[in-house]
């Protein structure tokens, strides 16, 4: 019987030592892009007649529906469809387009989806322009099967739709 109450007693102690905890770890980001990635997309939206927003951080955006409803924070979940392409090659490295989207906690993402999603809401869309240091840097993104699908230091360019925050 002593071996039982014991036995309880830690089972109790286990239980409680893993409560969850309340409230949200994502913070911030306090990166900047350099003069020079800004310059780089900067020139590249002149070039190709486009205008966009510069975030203080270096990320620059185009705000095609501003949508309506609740504006995501770091620690939402956020249901998405996008298109993600190597800035200037027109070429999809990454897409979802399905009826559902898929969903994200906003935290997770990189920093510069984490800078511009805060100024569209649900039922809106936007264009994200990002350097490297507020994207994947200097990580290589590869595919499934290990082939690189974008290079360490890509400018990337994201055609995102917000279908709901939570």
């Amino acid at each position: 019987m002593k071996k039982l109450g014991v036995l309880v007693l830690w089972i109790a102690l286990l239980f409680t030592s893993c409560k969850k905890e309340e409230g949200c770890n994502y913070k911030d980001a306090d990166v900047t892009a350099t003069a020079a990635e800004i310059g780089t997309i900067q020139a590249y939206l002149t070039t190709n007649g486009l205008t966009a927003v510069q975030l203080p951080s270096g990320v620059f955006y185009t705000l095609n529906n501003p949508g309506s409803g609740a504006t995501p924070q770091l620690c939402s979940r956020i249901r998405v469809n996008y298109d993600a392409y190597r800035l200037g090659t027109g070429t999809t490295f990454d897409s979802n387009q399905t009826a559902d989207g898929i969903d994200f906690v906003l935290g997770l993402l990189i920093i510069g989806v984490q800078k511009a999603i805060p100024f569209v809401k649900p039922g809106g869309s936007i264009t994200i322009y990002i350097p490297p240091s507020l994207g994947y840097g200097s990580e290589a993104i590869k595919d499934n099967n290990g082939i690189v699908i974008l290079p360490a230091n890509s400018f990337i360019k994201f055609d995102m739709a917000l279908l709901s925050v939570q």
